[in-house]
């Protein structure tokens, strides 16, 4: 897939969610507004296309916070050059995912 590619708008949301520091499906989600069953799919499709990359976070890490393992997503350099293509195509884009807020400890 090049940067020239184009992506659905929910799938573009998804991708700048995960660019604005969302890197988990949980925070895409609440991040979105989108449920599961669209965040996960689009997530699947964008690393397909490899426009993001995961790695699933260590069971020490998640065992410590009791709580499931959790797949951290990134986004790639042609995820970013596709997302720019896409607020060109999307000009509200930008003002759908919030800022990063820090999570709660």
């Amino acid at each position: 897939m090049t940067g020239e590619a184009k992506l659905s708008h929910t799938a573009a949301m998804v991708l700048q969610a995960v660019d604005a520091g969302y890197i988990y499906g949980f925070r895409v989600m609440e991040a979105t507004g989108l449920p599961s069953g669209t965040v996960y799919p689009a997530m699947r499709r964008l690393e397909r296309d490899r426009l993001i990359i995961s790695q699933w976070e260590k069971q020490s890490i998640a065992d410590a916070e009791q709580r499931p393992p959790r797949k951290y997503y990134k986004i790639t350099r042609t995820g970013r050059s596709t997302l720019e293509t896409s607020k060109k195509r999307y000009p509200l884009l930008s003002k759908l995912t919030p800022a990063l807020e820090t999570e709660p400890k």
